[in-house]
């Protein structure tokens, strides 16, 4: 049995061993196609400048390029802050219902266990009165609006 088990947790490192340096390998590649495309986009861009210096002159054109080029980085700045905060307000939603179904869950398996104690009857409804209690505070409560998550910080 020990031997069975040593083979097949060595075939499963191997295999896992293979994965990673396919991986490594992959990112590498990805890595150097990427470089080469920003060289390709890099050029194509001196091409255009060259192109229109040529027909508006190169003062007009640098303007023209800076001026784009700063739209370009107001685009992506607000499209960031457009979607960060959508995924804040999803990771909060999906907190919120994980964190519901850990309770019920919870509640769920000590049901049986506290029905069965001393206290009885009374060891499950007072907790349960709690829980109506603070569900009904929390929705007729006031909503501040939410703090920044430390993973959405630049």
């Amino acid at each position: 049995m020990g031997a069975l088990v040593s083979l097949i947790s060595a075939l499963a490192s191997g295999e896992a061993m293979a994965a990673l340096h396919r991986a490594r390998t992959t990112a590498i590649l990805y890595g150097l196609a990427a470089v080469f495309a920003l060289c390709g986009v890099g050029f194509l861009i001196g091409a255009a400048y060259i192109w229109l210096a040529a027909r508006y002159g190169p003062l007009a054109n640098s303007l023209g390029f800076g001026i784009g080029f700063l739209v370009l980085a107001g685009l992506v700045l607000v499209i960031h802050k457009l979607t960060t905060s959508m995924r804040g307000r999803r990771r909060a939603r999906r907190r919120q219902a994980d964190m519901t179904a850990l309770g019920v869950t919870a509640a769920l398996a000590l049901l049986p266990a506290l029905a069965k104690s001393k206290g009885g009857l009374g060891a499950v409804i007072a907790p349960a009165l709690a829980v109506v209690a603070y569900a009904i505070y929390r929705e007729n409560a006031k909503s501040n609006p939410p703090k920044p998550d430390p993973e959405d910080l630049p």
